[in-house]
């Protein structure tokens, strides 16, 4: 079943290594295969990674992009434990996350790491309020 996707008046949409943007109208795309697909919107550039929970979302992201997603196993693990030590509560986040990564299902973490990075908002937020 071929996966349907609508894109805006100049929104892009990044297949494989490909950039795909938009004319002037909107698009119905019906695409088939088992290329990597992800919208300019849920796209994090590196300088844009600016929170932990950013560059873990980054690292996957390069995972689900690649055609070698393991070469970044080892720097997105070794930040985990780091995320995982200054915020616990990340941690049900980073269970799912891995048990996908570990899978192999790199669209699936990269879901699951759009929540980390709402929760590190969530924490973010808190820590502010109760600082005032």
């Amino acid at each position: 079943m071929a996966l349907v996707i609508d894109l805006k008046p100049g929104e892009k949409l990044l297949i494989g290594e490909a950039v795909i943007t938009n004319d002037s109208q909107r698009t119905r795309l019906h695409i088939a295969g088992d290329s990597p697909i992800i919208r300019e919107k849920d796209v994090v550039q590196e300088h844009e990674a600016d929170t932990p929970c950013k560059r873990i979302y980054f690292l996957v992201q390069c995972m689900y992009l690649s055609r070698t997603p393991h070469d970044y196993h080892e720097k997105y693990f070794n930040m985990v434990k780091e995320v995982q030590k200054a915020s616990p509560t990340s941690s049900i986040f980073f269970m799912q996350i891995n048990d996908e990564i570990m899978n192999g299902n790199y669209y699936k973490s990269l879901k699951l790491a759009k929540q980390l990075i709402e929760h590190e908002r969530e924490l973010l937020e808190h820590a502010v309020s109760a600082a005032e």
